[in-house]
């Protein structure tokens, strides 16, 4: 078992994940949890997805919402599709054995990263 300074880093980098970008989970913590500590796919997913309602749903969220920027109508909406999604992930991941879920983990990561640094260049005037 890591020790409890490793679950300390891997949790403040992706608290600082998720208040900068609005991500943390599947970007820091799952990764994290697989290459430093040692996790399974699953195990990792699982301890991520317990993880993120306390402290990034309910802490960053606020700071948001305290500043206006926060769609309420939009966010129960979002969460109860979340709500129906994350549960149909979720068994869809349980009956697939771990190196398929990492292939198309990585895929997806990927391709977000080439459609985000696409989109920033374009904006910049680069392309």
């Amino acid at each position: 078992m890591p020790s409890w300074f490793l679950f300390v880093i891997i949790g403040l980098f992706g608290g600082i994940a998720a208040g900068l970008f609005g991500v943390g989970g599947g970007i820091v913590i799952v990764p994290a949890l697989i290459y430093l500590a040692g996790f399974s796919q699953h195990m990792a997913t699982g301890t991520s997805l317990a993880v993120l309602l306390p402290p990034i749903g309910l802490a960053a969220a606020f700071e948001y919402y305290r500043h206006g920027n926060v769609d309420v109508r939009a966010a129960a909406i979002l969460a109860a599709m979340m709500f129906l999604g994350s549960w149909l992930g979720a068994y869809a991941a349980n009956h697939m054995p771990g190196p398929y879920l990492r292939l198309i983990f990585g895929v997806f990561v990927c391709g977000l990263g080439i459609y985000l640094v696409y989109g920033a260049l374009k904006r910049l005037g680069w392309l």
